[in-house]
């Protein structure tokens, strides 16, 4: 299965944009950001399959952007700094990213779709009218989705509780 990437940045350049603006935090970085994200696409989309592209695209997204992030720290830097050698456990970028693996853990078995209304609800901020807008989906459908992962997460961290 081809991807078509015009169609794919119509659907996913919004989700896109916000992950790397939520990380990066600066508009015209996040825009050069999710600009690398479809380049990326662009160069290996023969090797890909349509199968959970959202995700792969949101993944992408978080490498760019933790690449920006590392080259902003490292530049100017003193190589002596301790904070630059051993960043603090604490360090928000890090409990972002910590944060994310357990979303994706807990995302695992979920459709490409659940996932990606998750991620833009959870991770990105975005409301359910703009969700809607951007997976095709009806406010109530987006609604229903949530309710239905977040019944189906409770009962796995209840089972793991045990």
């Amino acid at each position: 299965m081809n991807i078509n990437i015009e169609d794919c940045y119509k659907k996913y350049a919004p989700m896109v944009f916000r992950r790397c603006l939520g990380m990066l935090g600066n508009e015209e970085d996040a825009l050069d950001a999710a600009q690398d994200v479809f380049v990326k696409l662009l160069r290996y989309h023969r090797r890909l399959h349509g199968q959970f592209l959202s995700s792969l695209l949101y993944t992408i997204a978080t490498n760019v952007c933790l690449n920006r992030l590392r080259q902003r720290k490292w530049q100017g830097a003193d190589s002596h700094d301790p904070e630059i050698l051993f960043p603090a456990a604490h360090d928000r970028e890090f409990e972002r990213v910590e944060a994310g693996m357990v979303m994706d853990a807990i995302l695992h078995n979920e459709s490409e779709s659940t996932r990606a209304i998750c991620f833009m609800y959870y991770r990105d901020g975005m409301t359910l009218r703009e969700i809607g807008e951007v997976m095709s989906l009806s406010i109530s459908g987006v609604r229903k989705r949530l309710l239905t992962f977040n019944a189906r997460a409770k009962l796995k961290w209840e089972g793991e509780q045990l």
